[in-house]
């Protein structure tokens, strides 16, 4: 299943505090564009972050996820905090 290899690629990568897979793909099947990969948002929080800009964050997560970009996932929003960043968020 696609959710559990984002989330393997992305613990084993990360080891992050917490991560958080969002499958959306039901909402848009079928809308143009669409060549067969799911949409996915996800959450992660990791010390990984920690110094690294928004787009060096977005790159880390297209990287780990590799090959999976190319036809298991068509879209995929990131929000990726740094363990700081997430409980200044929570408070």
């Amino acid at each position: 299943m696609t959710t559990d290899n984002i989330r393997q690629k992305l613990e084993a990568t990360f080891q992050p505090d917490l991560i958080e897979i969002i499958d959306q793909s039901a909402a848009h099947a079928g809308h143009a564009g669409n060549q067969g990969g799911g949409h996915f948002y996800v959450t992660l929080v990791s010390t990984a972050f920690d110094g690294k800009s928004l787009v060096q964050r977005h790159q880390l997560v297209y990287q780990a996820l590799g090959d999976m970009m190319k036809d298991e996932i068509h879209a995929l929003g990131i929000n990726a905090l740094t363990p700081t960043e997430n409980s200044k968020g929570n408070s």
